[in-house]
């Protein structure tokens, strides 16, 4: 099954790190996608670009608005994704576990739901 893990962190903690400490997490994380290849548990990642780049798009009676950024107020925003293979959640989450910005914010760690046609 596969399962989303949703990388959630604060600007103000990359913003706080040393040109070498983003180079350190840079480099964990490449490695850490590459052990998950090695498991046969690794599909897709990516980082985002920062959160004041993004907007977000609402459709309502036909009417299409656009918003700088993320609509909620919050501290921690998406910075990323993995996309894995697991057998169940608690393999998901022993995963997700190891993910190293997990050490600087979260890891939602969601199924995907698949629709049948």
């Amino acid at each position: 099954m596969r399962y989303l893990c949703l990388v959630y962190c604060e600007d103000s903690a990359f913003a706080a790190m040393t040109t070498d400490e983003k180079r350190t997490l840079d480099r964990d994380s490449l490695a850490y996608d590459r052990e998950l290849e090695r498991r046969g548990q690794f599909v897709a990642a990516d980082a985002l670009q920062p959160v004041r780049e993004s907007a977000t798009v609402r459709v309502r009676d036909g009417r299409t608005s656009v918003t700088d950024g993320p609509f909620a107020e919050t501290k921690e925003h998406l910075g990323g994704f993995i996309l894995i293979e697991a057998r169940d959640m608690n393999e998901a989450i022993q995963a997700a576990a190891g993910i190293p910005l997990a050490k600087l914010g979260s890891i939602e760690v969601r199924p995907v739901l698949r629709f049948e046609a």
